[in-house]
């Protein structure tokens, strides 16, 4: 799998209630969320789709119904993307997540799915998904991404990419504090 280029899905849509507005809008140094998601994602994934209003310039489609949760509109990328798997998702609200992040994970040797792990928790929202784990989450009755977990699953503890990738680079983006740390 390594050097090959796999499918990418941006998050754009969700609600952003702890942020109290769009979270894809927000410009952070000249640049919204959404476009610069995108352009991270399209450095290292081909070909990309936007689930959310299209705001990314990728191609933009919507889950149904529309507000279904995350692992819906994970789907209706996959869909719209006529992918099988292995896919990568990112979600909007990760402004740390560079090209070398998502090439660290989207180039993991296999088609496994691979999950970075942060602090102990899953960071289900940039991670490589395989096959397997898309068509787990299809029978599943849950609207979280964490539907996708299984035993094909590479977890990338932090001593597997400190020293690879800045401290902080899978942390999100969720209320006005978290934002106002980003700093100008």
């Amino acid at each position: 799998m390594s050097g090959a280029r796999i499918p990418g899905v941006l998050l754009t849509g969700g609600r952003s209630a702890r942020m109290g507005r769009d979270k894809a809008t927000i410009v952070v140094r000249g640049e919204t969320l959404a476009a610069r998601a995108a352009r991270v994602l399209r450095a290292v994934c081909a070909p990309c789709v936007e689930v959310g209003d299209g705001v990314s310039g990728l191609p933009a489609v919507r889950e149904e119904p529309r507000g279904a949760g995350p692992l819906a509109a994970f789907l209706a990328g996959v869909d719209a993307l006529g992918a099988a798997g292995p896919v990568f998702l990112l979600a909007v609200d990760l402004p740390h997540v560079d090209e070398r992040a998502v090439g660290l994970l989207a180039g993991r040797p296999g088609t496994h799915s691979v999950v970075p792990v942060v602090a102990g928790r899953h960071q289900y929202a940039c991670a490589r998904w395989s096959a397997a784990a898309i068509t787990r989450a299809r029978a599943s009755a849950s609207t979280a991404l964490g539907a996708l977990m299984g035993d094909d699953v590479e977890l990338l503890d932090e001593a597997a990419w400190r020293g690879v990738l800045a401290p902080g680079v899978f942390r999100d983006v969720d209320t006005p504090g978290d934002l106002a740390s980003l700093g100008p």
